[in-house]
């Protein structure tokens, strides 16, 4: 894959590091880390991929797992390296979800892929990246896969906020218009998509098992004003209330982000 221009301008001047700080946001970061510490046991190695500038590693390191962490822009890494803790054992290495051959097969419990698929945009390369985190990861290990989702970006930034022009998305190709599914090009940034396409990219994986397929933030994005203005019990009640039903079929496609943890087969 060759170096998206877009991505690397786009990382440059964008907040990633606050992204999941604001309360709206959390609701991401809370569920994923919700069902991290599911699975986690004393002493797991943590291989994250696409790490940004480290919301998830350095949580995960400050709990005292070793974390290593790839990223492609240089920017999140100076972050990433900023915001490290002496007591962290982490390292950061620049590199590519497509190729991660300085990683030694099944060497990680738990693997993250937690950006890199909202930035790829055939399903050759998406396998790609799904596929060289299945072979780092240990039998019988667990990888967390994140996407972005079509639906809930479309009700949100679209008929929402009116941050998308939905007419002009159709008429320009990028929403079909006889289903509404996305289209996305490297210009367009990131790959929208929905649980059948998840579905049918992991088909080419049968030694791994699905445990669990969720709606990582539901509502929040699209309710984020109420979200924001919610009181602390309040936003604890919505939090339990978004843990409880983010596995509802139903409810899948209503999220702007969704997470597929999946097993490596022994």
């Amino acid at each position: 894959m060759k170096e998206n221009p877009y991505l690397i301008d786009f990382y440059n001047g964008y907040d990633e590091d606050g992204r999941l700080s604001s309360r709206h946001g959390s609701v991401e970061f809370l569920t994923t880390m919700h069902y991290i510490h599911k699975y986690l046991n004393p002493g797991d190695r943590i291989l994250e991929i696409g790490a940004g500038t480290g919301r998830y590693s350095h949580a995960l390191a400050r709990e005292g797992y070793q974390v290593d962490a790839v990223e492609l822009v240089e920017h999140n890494i100076q972050v990433f390296r900023k915001n490290t803790l002496p007591e962290e054992n982490i390292t950061i290495t620049q590199g590519n979800a497509l190729d991660l051959g300085s990683f030694a097969d099944e060497s990680y419990d738990v693997t993250l892929l937690l950006g890199p698929l909202y930035h790829l945009y055939t399903p050759e390369d998406q396998r790609q990246a799904i596929g060289e985190a299945i072979r780092v990861t240990k039998p019988g290990g667990l990888i967390f896969a994140a996407y972005v989702i079509s639906d809930g970006c479309l009700l949100d930034e679209g008929f929402h906020r009116g941050n998308v022009n939905v007419a002009e998305y159709l008429k320009n190709g990028l929403l079909d218009p006889e289903t509404f599914a996305a289209r996305s090009q490297p210009k367009d940034l990131f790959e929208l998509v929905r649980k059948e396409d998840v579905d049918n990219l992991m088909s080419a994986f049968p030694g791994v098992t699905r445990l669990h397929y969720l709606a990582s933030d539901g509502c929040a994005l699209l309710l984020r004003e109420a979200v924001d203005q919610m009181d602390e019990e309040t936003f604890r009640l919505y939090l339990h209330y978004h843990l409880v039903t983010c596995e509802r079929p139903d409810l899948a496609g209503i999220t702007s982000h969704a997470l597929d943890i999946f097993q490596k087969q022994r």
